[in-house]
Formats: C-alpha cells, structure tokens, sequence
C-alpha cells in the first residue's frame, strides 16, 4: 500500500498573536504524485496550511500546535527549515519577498549554487529554466526591476531549477497573464507528469489550475476542510460558489441555463463534458452584445512618447482617450506597458512628448500629489503602497494630509474598512495581514479620498469571489452615483465578462483594439496578441455549434 507523501492527523494551529485558532481539526493525505489544489475563502486557513508544510510555521511564524504532520514519512516539527527545503520548493505569493539575488540569473541560480553544482550545470539549467518562462533576456534586470508578472515567473523558475519531489505554490497565477497562466500550469502538469513529483497548488482562480488535469481538490472554510473530493464531485456538489468561490464560466452558464450539473459527468472539463442534449437551452441564452456609450471626454491622451531606453521607445505617438463616468479595461501581455501608461497618467513617470489632459488641462505641470486629487491609484503590490503601521491610520493618512476634520476622518475611515470587510482588523499592525488582505487595504486608502479618476492595478489578484463581488459591486456603486470613472488593468477573465465595459487592447506598446470585451474575448487573433485566452464559454459554444459565442459571454455579466 502506497504511504502518504503529506499525512496531516487532527491537526489545529493558533498564531501567537490571536486568541482563536486558524486551523481547527484539520486532517488530509497527499500521495506521491498527486496534483492537489487546496481552495477556500480569504482567512479560510490556506496559507497557514502551507506554512505548516514549508516549515514557515513554527520556525518564522510562532504558534501553538497540536495534531501529527509528517511529510515523506517524517514529522515536519522535528525537522528544520533547512532539511525542508531539501524536500518542498515553494513559490510564494507576493514574489518580492523571495528573491534573493541581485539580477534573475542570480535569483534563480540560487539554490543550485547552495548545492556547490558546477558552474557549467547552473549556467545550463539557469537558461533553460529561463527561457521556458520566457525570460531569457532578462537574466541580467534586478527582480525588482520587472513586471508583475515577469516577477512570478522569475520566482517559479527559481523553484523549478531544482527539480524537487514536492511543489506547493501559493497564488502562482495572480499576476500572470492568462495565456502565461495557461503556460505555467501546462509546464507543472508536464513536469508533474515526467517527474511524478506532488504538486499542492493554492489559488483563487480555479478555472485555470483545473485545466492543468488536478487530482483533488480541498475546500477550506474558516479553518477547517470542507471538502475533499474530486474536481467533477466538488462542481457538481457545488461546493465552490457555496463557499465564497468563482465556478468555471462555463458551469455558471450551465447552471443559468438550467443545466443538471450535479448529473453531468466530466463537468470540471470544457473540452469533455457533454451537454449537447441542452444545446439549445444553452443558445437561448445569449444576448446581443451591448455597447455603453458615454459622450464627454474626460482624459485625452495626445501623441505620447516616452521610452526607458531611448534607442527604443515603448510608447510611440501613443492616443486615446477616456469617457466620464465609463468603465474601462486594460488588458495585454505581461511587460506590453500597461502599468507604465498608468505611472504616466497618475505622473509617476514623464513623457518626452505628448500631452495628457483632464477636463481639457493639461497635466505635465501637476506634481504627483495635485494629480492624486482627481486621479486615485492603486499598485499593484500593496506593500509599495503602505506607509503606515496600522490599518486604520493607513486609510486615514491621505485624509489627514489633506486635514479633514478628526471625527470625521473616523467616520469616513470605518465605513471605508467596513467595505472592505477590514474593520475588525482596524487595529492590528499591517506586518500581520495576508497579501490579499493588504490588497483591499491599498484600495481603501484611495476610495476614501472619492476621486473622480480610479485606476486600479490587478485589483482581483489574490481574492476570493466573495471579496471580489464587494469590491465590484461598490466600485459600480460610485461609478453610477458618483459618475467616477473607473480604469481597470487586468488579466481577469471573470472581470472582463462581468463588469468593464469598454476594453484596450495594448501590445508592446500599440493600442491594437478598442472593442467590447465579449468581442475581445471571442476574437482568436486577438486574444492571442494579448496573451488572454478564449474564455470557457466561447470553448464550450465552438463545441456546441453555436454560431455567436460572444453573445453568451455577454450573457453571463452580473
């Protein structure tokens, strides 16, 4: 009989710092070779169940521990972090706090360089692992210097390198583009495959990890597993969405057309699942694709030039323009500049020609401060964000700078926090929030300020459908009552199909679209050019027969 790779026995774990447990009774096996995926709500235990098995938990994260944990055979307390990190390569979420060398090359170089290989083999491995992630001429960038994206991917080839037994990933996906994402998870399920080593993978966005053929899949629930079953069993018990989790888009119009997805077989699959018995329930539901207009043009964008290397400008006689009160996405491949037209907008950075104007003034001459007046950012990394040491006197930094009165400053504060759904959290030290739990705190401290420009980096990466859905749901709140403009870089397919209204298409520096994102995202030649991927209906709507797959990504907004 095949023994456990990861064998937790009643298992309950207290932080130090707080007064009830995170993990209550947790116990679950993990044999050689499996894939699993452990899923769950913000605050559901994830992480700390990942720090159980990388050795993070007791040695940087002090707690109370009871139960039996034992990886390959041997408990997992008695061994250091060290002897662990022999046995379990792990790729965190928020990348920066991983790297450890001065350039890429360096970074992922380093574990093999702790095993004294020879230079040749590090030098080989380091551009093989390299360019299989893309990165083969970024080798000598600092990792700091990178996109988000490029930062997780340089983070996975560090791990990769070593060609482990065990792989935990936690949020591997969140900055990466789609097509990326369906990359990355296709190398693990392939390096899974020759090398039968255990892959744990944790991540809020479920549709694309099942792609990579899981085993399993835990759902976690305030602290305790929920369930343990297969990808098709969870679907069709509809676990997922019960416990504050995205189904696949596909399921969610299965579901909307009065599909029997608890009788489906192979239903965690797009390209196996059978419902052409329900081929016209299915097509009844699409809608004409609907174009918001909106007449005044708020921020001009006018012949922008600006290069970091002036032997190649990445924006070259860039325009465009933004419509008041319009929700608008931005989408492209990872490093295609999104985030550098944003840090020109907000005035982070120059440009050497051209012209941005709000309202029909130009705003070369603002400094950074005058245009967070009208325009409010939110980075992507929360922690390049954070200046202060508390959640509520984060949020109410930019408040009183601005010296709103004190009682007022409160009220504005908890409502804020209450939002967010941080408020009972007002009090505690940032250093003890999750990174997902640091991302709605950057978003507070900007929405506080009720700007009329919001723009806003990746704001789903990292959580859960139930935050998600709030942070939506209040974000078209002010759009409609406040008529604020809202800007949304993403790589999130969900977000594109449910909420943006407007879609850019920016490739390597080219604007190469202005559509609707149910055109985008059924248009192949597109969607390739921006490293997206055709989403999970227009899969299913091609197997189907059905001749405007747009027209049902339409029918899924919320």
């Amino acid at each position: 009989m095949v023994e456990p790779f990861i064998d937790f026995q009643h298992v309950t774990f207290k932080y130090h710092a707080q007064s009830e447990p995170t993990l209550h009774d947790v116990s679950f096996q993990i044999y050689p070779g499996e894939k699993v995926l452990i899923a769950g709500a913000s605050g559901s235990g994830k992480t700390t169940l990942l720090r159980l098995l990388n050795g993070l938990i007791p040695q940087a994260y002090q707690g109370d521990i009871t139960g039996e944990l034992t990886i390959n055979g041997k408990k997992i307390l008695d061994q250091s972090l060290f002897d662990l990190s022999l046995q379990a390569g792990t790729v965190l979420q928020d990348s920066d706090a991983q790297f450890v060398g001065m350039t890429v090359a360096e970074d992922i170089a380093f574990s093999l360089e702790n095993d004294n290989q020879p230079i040749k083999t590090v030098r080989e491995k380091v551009a093989k692992w390299a360019n299989r992630f893309g990165l083969g001429k970024r080798l000598t960038l600092a990792p700091q210097s990178l996109s988000g994206g490029q930062k997780q991917r340089t983070a996975m080839a560090g791990v990769l390198v070593d060609e482990g037994d065990l792989l935990l990933f936690d949020e591997p996906l969140a900055s990466l583009d789609p097509a990326a994402g369906a990359a990355a998870m296709a190398l693990i399920d392939e390096l899974q495959q020759e090398r039968n080593m255990t892959v744990v993978v944790i991540e809020h966005r479920i549709e694309d990890v099942l792609r990579a053929h899981v085993d399993r899949v835990i759902v976690m629930a305030h602290g305790r597993i929920v369930a343990n079953d297969t990808p098709t069993a969870i679907i069709q018990a509809g676990v997922l969405s019960a416990n504050g989790l995205d189904e696949p888009l596909y399921i969610q119009l299965l579901r909307r057309a009065g599909v029997p997805v608890n009788k489906i077989p192979h239903v965690a699959d797009v390209e196996k699942v059978d419902v052409s018995n329900y081929r016209d329930q299915i097509e009844t539901l699409a809608e004409p694709v609907q174009t918001v207009t909106h007449d005044d043009k708020q921020l001009l964008v006018q012949s922008l030039t600006f290069a970091y290397d002036q032997q190649e400008p990445l924006f070259e006689n860039l325009s465009t323009s933004i419509h008041e009160g319009e929700i608008l996405g931005i989408v492209g491949k990872n490093g295609s500049g999104k985030t550098t037209l944003s840090h020109l907008l907000t005035g982070f950075l120059t440009p050497s020609e051209g012209d941005i104007q709000l309202d029909g003034r130009s705003l070369l001459n603002d400094s950074i401060k005058e245009r967070a007046d009208h325009i409010g950012y939110i980075l992507q990394n929360p922690n390049h964000m954070i200046t202060k040491a508390t959640v509520f006197d984060e949020v109410a930094s930019g408040l009183r700078l601005r010296n709103v009165d004190e009682e007022q400053v409160t009220e504005r504060v908890r409502e804020m926090l209450q939002l967010v759904d941080l408020d009972g959290m007002r009090n505690w030290p940032i250093s003890a929030l999750s990174f997902g739990q640091k991302k709605r705190l950057t978003i507070a401290a900007v929405l506080v300020l009720k700007p009329a420009i919001l723009i806003l980096d990746e704001p789903t990466a990292g959580q859960d459908a139930t935050h998600t859905s709030q942070l939506l749901g209040f974000l078209q709140n002010i759009n409609i009552t406040n008529h604020t403009t809202i800007i949304i870089i993403t790589h999130d397919m969900h977000l594109l199909a449910n909420f943006v209204q407007r879609t850019l298409v920016v490739v390597d520096g080219q604007i190469l679209a202005d559509t609707t994102p149910a055109e985008l995202l059924a248009n192949e030649a597109l969607v390739d050019a921006a490293s997206l991927r055709t989403t999970s209906i227009y899969r299913l709507a091609q197997r189907l027969s059905i001749v405007h797959p747009e027209e049902l990504n339409a029918a899924i907004r919320k």
